[in-house]
């Protein structure tokens, strides 16, 4: 039986700018996105029937039936196959990095693996063709706005609502990521969302030279998220506080809609600093060392 292994990146919001609200309901935006060398891992094994097992330090509440994504986009993608799914949690649920349509994302990525004729061991990492994801946004977009940009886990700009994807090269980035363990939800930060129309990123983004430039420009930038969320739970504020005052911080910002927050560094000292002196002092925070950049790079967690 062949198996297939599949990383789930989460998926960063450097720049969220909310910049209006279709008649049906849907927020438009204008989003600079990347991705975090950590996540959640998947196996997927050929079956006779789907099943689905979630395990890791993250699976408390985890569903591991079809209200999860993971198991609906293997589905969607099964074309008759058929699989057993382990998913290990690592990403903590409602936090605001994609974790669930990053699972969702790479389960689609690995139903197309296992129908592929080749080794029965095989490592599907993030070798999509960008004419393959083009010719299945709309459809993935069905399982939610987020899950085309985490199927291609590269550095893009999202706009619409989502679905309207250019890539862009991103110098990697440090940082450092924290989750205070409070559930938002994103329908409840949107609503408390003073203003629906803001305005937009510049229409050309510039050619960044190195990390130190792509902060100093992202702090031109905002995540209009921010602030409703926040009001929604106020711990955010206390982590974006904490985040501040951390030695030699570039940038701290909330990612999407909450609670996970990121501060980033021009280098990987820094970082693995500010990353140690947080696991020591809030034990009760969901902290994670990593760095931002273009999965298919070769250094990808094994």
């Amino acid at each position: 039986m062949k198996t297939v292994r599949v990383f789930a990146p989460a998926k960063i919001n450097l720049t969220l700018h909310i910049t209006g609200q279709r008649d049906d309901g849907y927020h438009l935006l204008d989003s600079l996105v990347t991705f975090a060398t950590v996540g959640d891992q998947l196996y997927l094994t050929e079956a006779g029937v789907f099943s689905l097992t979630v395990e890791g330090p993250e699976a408390e509440g985890v569903p591991a039936d079809m209200d999860n994504l993971a198991l609906k986009a293997a589905h969607f993608a099964g074309a008759g196959r058929e699989a057993a799914i382990t998913l290990t949690k690592n990403l903590p649920s409602s936090s605001g990095i994609g974790g669930g349509s990053a699972d969702a994302a790479a389960a689609w990525r690995g139903m197309l693996m296992l129908g592929e004729d080749g080794d029965t061991q095989a490592d599907t990492q993030f070798q999509m063709p960008d004419i393959m994801l083009e010719t299945q946004v709309h459809a993935l977009s069905t399982l939610g706005a987020d899950v085309p940009m985490c199927v291609a886990s590269r550095p893009l700009r999202a706009r619409g609502i989502g679905e309207k994807i250019t890539f862009h090269s991103l110098p990697p980035l440090f940082a450092v990521l924290v989750n205070p363990r409070v559930p938002v939800s994103t329908p409840e930060v949107f609503k408390r969302l003073a203003s629906k129309s803001n305005m937009a990123m510049p229409e050309s983004l510039p050619d960044f030279e190195n990390a130190a430039a792509m902060i100093e420009w992202l702090k031109t930038q905002r995540n209009d998220l921010e602030a409703p969320a926040i009001e929604n739970a106020p711990v955010i504020g206390e982590v974006l506080a904490r985040l501040g005052d951390l030695p030699n911080l570039g940038l701290a910002r909330m990612s999407g809609s909450g609670a996970t927050c990121f501060a980033l560094f021009d280098n990987e000292t820094d970082a693995k600093v500010a990353a140690r002196e947080l696991y020591a002092e809030r034990p009760d925070w969901w902290v994670a060392g990593c760095v931002l950049q273009d999965m298919f790079l070769p250094s990808l967690p094994r």
